[in-house]
């Protein structure tokens, strides 16, 4: 299928997938927040975003943002303000900061998958990692075959997938115990807001 070095990107991408970023905050957040329920639709909101770059990647969409200075600052400045836009929500929400699963609804499901999806699509890093990454993985006389991209891009959707489900289970058990003690949850509520407008802000500053 004109992929090389299966096993290597195996492991190059298992170290990239539990290096703490964007996406691990993010799920870490509604798995604590909201329970495990949440984090499981933020786990599947990502995995989405990831499939999203993969069809991207492999039917050459992505190299507009490789190549384009425009398209690239673009996305980047829509995702850092959506980041910006999630810290600064919670930061002045007086909700809890923890909720009992019961408590929530379809809607806020929903809009967790939806921010998951909208907060790994936006983040052209993402893109620019995949092109890059990839076709080290591909037979040169593959590489603008589509077919690689995809299941290279699926294999890693799997990974992440396993690697958030898991991580969330954990955060799911430490949300419990939040539950007992309110005001460590208002002070982890400010610190999840500090940090996705921190995120925001690195995101706006990088560089392709």
């Amino acid at each position: 299928m004109g992929i090389i070095g299966l096993p290597a990107f195996i492991v190059a991408s298992f170290i990239f997938i539990i290096s703490p970023g964007i996406d691990t905050v993010f799920i870490l957040n509604k798995s604590i927040a909201q329970g495990k329920k949440s984090g499981l639709y933020a786990t599947l909101g990502i995995t989405t975003g990831v499939l999203v770059h993969t069809t991207l990647a492999a039917f050459g969409l992505s190299l507009i943002l490789a190549q384009s200075a425009t398209a690239f600052s673009i996305v980047k400045y829509v995702g850092a303000a959506y980041l910006i836009f999630l810290g600064l929500s919670k930061l002045l929400s007086k909700d809890s900061f923890v909720k009992e699963e019961d408590e929530i609804k379809v809607v806020s499901i929903r809009k967790t998958y939806t921010s998951a999806v909208i907060t790994n699509v936006l983040n052209p890093k993402v893109a620019i990692f995949f092109l890059a990454f990839f076709p080290q993985f591909i037979h040169p006389a593959y590489i603008h075959n589509a077919t690689p991209f995809i299941i290279l891009g699926s294999l890693y959707a799997i990974m992440g997938l396993i690697w958030f489900t898991i991580l969330t289970f954990f955060a799911g058990m430490f949300s419990a115990r939040l539950k007992s003690n309110p005001s460590f949850g208002t002070w982890l509520n400010k610190f999840s807001a500090i940090a996705f407008v921190l995120m925001g802000i690195k995101v706006a500053f990088t560089k392709r």
